[in-house]
C-alpha cells in the first residue's frame, strides 16, 4: 500500500532486526541494486541474566509453563510465544487455571497494549505473553523472569528475548521449554552465545515429563 502511493523515482531504504530469507525476499520486490549494510549481530547475553533449559514435550509445554508461574519468586514474567494464535492460546489456559495473563501481539491495539503494560507494571498481571513482534518497545522494570515457551527460529532474537530481563543492575532469569524438534534452534542459539545452556531441575509436579537432556 505504502509503495503504490510513491513515485517511481526514489530513494528507498528499509531496515529490520534481523534478516532471515522472507525478508530479503520481500526487499528483493522493492529494491533495485541495493547496498546491503548489515551491524555484525548481538551474539553476547547481559551479564545478570541467569539462562537455563528445560526438555519437555510439546504437548506438556502448557502444564510446565503453568507450575513455573505458580512460584511465588516469579515477579513478573515476559513468556514468548512464535505466533499469535500460540500466545492467546496460552493465555486461555493459563486464566483456567487462575493465572492472571494478558497477550501482546500484533493484532492487539495500541490501547489494548497500554492496558496490558500497565497491569505487568502495577503487578495486576503477573504474566504478559507475547511474541517477537508484539514485544518489540516493551521497557518494563523489574521484569524478574523470560520464559521461551517456544524457541525463536532466528538465534538473535534469543538474545533480544532475555534482554527484557536483568535491567538497570537487576539480575533475571531466563528459561527455555525446548520440545525435541526445537533442538536444532537451541544448538544455534549456544553456537551464537557461545554458550551452553544450563539444564534446570524440573518444577516440582512435573517431573514425569520432562524429557532427560539429549546426548
Amino acid at each position: 500500500k505504502i509503495i503504490a502511493t510513491l513515485p517511481t523515482e526514489r530513494q528507498t531504504l528499509l531496515f529490520s532486526a534481523t534478516m532471515p530469507a522472507q525478508i530479503v525476499d520481500l526487499s528483493a520486490k522493492f529494491l533495485k541494486g541495493p547496498v546491503h549494510v548489515s551491524v555484525t549481530p548481538q551474539s553476547t547475553t547481559a551479564e545478570r541474566v541467569n539462562q537455563g533449559v528445560l526438555h519437555v514435550p510439546s504437548g506438556d509445554k502448557l502444564r510446565v509453563l503453568t507450575k513455573l508461574l505458580e512460584d511465588a519468586n516469579i515477579d513478573r514474567a515476559l513468556v514468548f510465544t512464535r505466533t499469535k494464535y500460540g500466545a492467546d492460546k496460552v493465555v486461555r489456559k493459563l486464566i483456567a487455571c487462575g493465572i492472571p495473563a494478558e497477550a501482546i501481539h500484533g493484532n492487539k491495539s495500541q490501547s489494548q497494549r497500554v492496558r496490558t503494560l500497565d497491569a505487568f507494571r502495577d503487578g495486576r498481571c503477573r504474566g504478559v505473553i507475547a511474541t517477537d513482534m508484539g514485544a518489540r518497545g516493551i521497557d518494563v522494570e523489574g521484569v524478574s523472569h523470560v520464559i521461551n515457551f517456544e524457541m525463536p527460529n532466528v538465534a538473535e532474537q534469543y538474545v533480544h528475548r532475555i534482554g527484557r530481563t536483568a535491567r538497570a543492575g537487576a539480575s533475571g532469569l531466563a528459561i527455555s521449554l525446548v520440545a525435541e524438534d526445537e533442538l536444532y534452534y537451541l544448538r544455534e542459539i549456544e553456537k551464537l552465545t557461545h554458550n551452553e545452556i544450563e539444564v534446570l531441575i524440573p518444577p516440582a509436579g512435573c517431573e514425569d515429563v520432562i524429557l532427560p537432556p539429549p546426548d
